[in-house]
């Protein structure tokens, strides 16, 4: 690479001094981070003429010049690229020649549901979508799931990939993530708890997911529900109703929905739900597994995303009439 870059440059020096300076030089283009994509098959001229047009180097025909003169030309590979800074065109044509590319992102959140997470990656105009005519069901087969249900399987983060990627790395990844996160957290669970398995603890973790309006009420919703479980009370969660109404459900939960018996009706059922309503995150992974102490029933919003607790009925009532209906007693 030494004897071949000097090489280069007595090449250069031979037509003079400017020219050096071009090749050595930072480009003082604007407008960091900046980015370019390079086609597969695009030949030399095209490469030069993307790079200059996107601020890269300063002229696409010194560039050719350079890449040839350095015997670099038919190394330059095809991606997607990003400089932070001001480089030379030496810098920038090796950074072509290693294959620096810089990586595509999907970020997933907490509390979508599997649906949501397939219809992101589905919207994805950087990835291969492999897997977009797969059944859950399929799905699961894949990846070598052992598991009925795939909801609450995969966890909710950013995502890295090459552009052109199959989606199924993505999910590959989210599901390993989650593996590992879930035992991580069941193995540092707080004593007493009454979850049979992980699995259990992931149940829950995804109703406080979607219980949650704000990050510290966590621990106590998970307390409330661990609560309920003791004496034998219904959860009665309306997101686990919403979520066993599926595509059914059209923004309007109502006294009819909570009165009609499904596997996800914390209502009409006691116990937990057959399987996570949501993705969970690690902080309501944390709380599912560290709830905090007290003996709470019941909680309503506030309105300002926060929850008031409280620990008897007529005490919740009161706040129901407080911060839903709007009454002071």
């Amino acid at each position: 690479m030494l004897k071949r870059f000097f090489l280069m440059l007595l090449l250069i020096g031979g037509l003079g001094a400017g020219s050096t300076w071009w090749v050595l030089s930072p480009y003082p283009a604007t407008g960091f981070p900046l980015e370019f994509t390079i086609e597969p098959n695009q030949g030399l001229g095209e490469i030069a003429q993307t790079l200059a047009q996107s601020g890269a180097v300063r002229h696409a025909g010194a560039f050719m010049l350079l890449a040839k003169l350095s015997g670099d030309a038919p190394r330059l590979k095809a991606g997607d690229y990003r400089l932070t800074q001001p480089m030379s065109m030496w810098a920038v044509m090796q950074k072509l020649a290693r294959g620096e590319t810089s990586l595509q992102g999907v970020t997933i959140r907490e509390g979508w549901t599997l649906r949501q997470f397939r219809a992101e990656l589905d919207r994805h105009p950087a990835l291969r979508h492999d897997t977009s005519q797969w059944s859950d069901a399929e799905l699961l087969a894949k990846l070598k799931l052992n598991a009925t249900h795939g909801e609450g399987l995969f966890f909710p983060d950013t995502y890295r990939f090459l552009r052109g990627s199959s989606d199924i790395l993505v999910l590959r990844q989210a599901a390993q993530l989650l593996q590992r996160e879930l035992d991580t957290a069941w193995a540092q669970r707080a004593p007493g708890l009454p979850y049979a398995t992980p699995y259990e603890a992931l149940i829950m973790a995804s109703l406080i997911e979607k219980e949650t309006g704000q990050a510290a009420d966590r621990p106590m919703i998970a307390r409330v529900f661990l609560n309920r479980l003791a004496i034998g009370m219904r959860l009665q969660t309306d997101p686990s109703v919403i979520y066993g109404l599926g595509e059914a459900f059209d923004g309007n939960l109502t006294r009819v929905h909570l009165q009609t018996d499904t596997p996800y009706n914390t209502y009409t059922r006691a116990g937990l739900p057959p399987s996570p309503i949501a993705l969970p995150g690690r902080a309501a992974l944390h709380a599912a597994l560290h709830p905090a102490e007290g003996r709470a029933l019941y909680f309503v919003a506030r309105g300002d995303g926060s929850s008031q607790f409280s620990e008897t009925l007529d005490q919740h009532n009161q706040a129901v009439r407080r911060y839903i209906l709007g009454k002071k007693d």
